[in-house]
C-alpha cells in the first residue's frame, strides 16, 4: 500500500482512538498524521502525547495530508469545510459525522471530491474495532487503500447507505454500553467481597 498522509479536522474521542489505532499498528507514524482542533492547548498536550503534527486549522491539515478524516460535530461540518471546500479536489474526505447522508455532503461539496461516510467505534483504538462504511462513485483503487490504511483497526465492513443509522447505533454506540455492562458486574462482585 502507498504511505499516505492523514489529517483529522477535529480531534476528540473518536479521532484520538482511530489515530492511536494507526499508531499501533503501524500503518502510520506520528509525522504522517496531523489534526487540527477548535482548542489548542488542549490540542498541543494530546498531539504531544501521540506525538503527531497540531495544526492551527483545516487549511493547514489539508496542506498537509492526501486523506482527510472530518471528525466534528455535525453542525459544525459546513463552517470547517467553508475555508478548505475548493482546495480539496485530489484528496480523500472521510466523514464519521453521524446523522450527515451522502447526498448532504454532495450538495455541499465542489463536484468530483471523492468521500466517504464511515462509522469506527472507539475499540479501533487497540485493533479491535468495527468500521462500517459506505461511499458512492468513489474509485476501487481508493476504497481499498481504504480498507488497507483501517484494517488494522479491526472488521472493515462496506454497507448500503441506508444501513449507516443503523451502524452508529450498534456499533458505534454498542461499546459504550458493554463497557458499563462489564464495569457494573465488577462492581457487583467487588460489593460481594471480590478484589476488583
Amino acid at each position: 500500500m502507498a504511505q499516505h498522509t492523514v489529517g483529522f479536522i477535529g480531534f476528540g474521542n473518536m479521532a484520538q482512538a482511530m489515530a492511536k489505532g494507526f499508531l499501533q499498528a503501524g500503518v502510520l507514524e506520528g509525522a504522517q498524521i496531523a489534526a487540527c482542533a477548535k482548542r489548542w492547548e488542549k490540542l498541543e498536550k494530546t498531539a504531544g502525547e501521540l506525538g503527531v503534527i497540531p495544526c492551527k486549522d483545516a487549511v493547514e491539515v489539508l496542506e498537509r495530508s492526501d486523506i482527510l478524516i472530518l471528525a466534528v460535530k455535525p453542525y459544525l461540518i459546513e463552517t470547517v469545510l467553508a475555508p478548505i471546500r475548493e482546495k480539496l479536489a485530489g484528496k480523500v474526505l472521510l466523514s464519521v459525522a453521524a446523522g450527515w447522508p451522502f447526498q448532504r455532503f454532495e450538495e455541499v461539496l465542489p463536484a468530483g471530491v471523492h468521500h466517504l461516510s464511515i462509522m469506527p467505534n472507539t475499540p479501533v483504538a487497540v485493533g479491535a474495532g468495527v468500521v462500517q462504511y459506505y461511499g458512492l462513485g468513489t474509485a476501487q483503487e481508493e476504497l481499498d487503500g481504504f480498507q488497507a490504511l483501517l484494517s488494522p483497526a479491526g472488521l472493515v465492513d462496506r454497507i448500503e447507505p441506508g444501513q449507516l443509522n443503523a451502524a452508529s447505533a450498534v456499533s458505534g454506540c454498542g461499546p459504550a454500553f458493554c463497557s458499563l455492562f462489564i464495569e457494573a458486574l465488577a462492581d457487583g462482585g467487588v460489593a460481594c467481597g471480590l478484589p476488583r
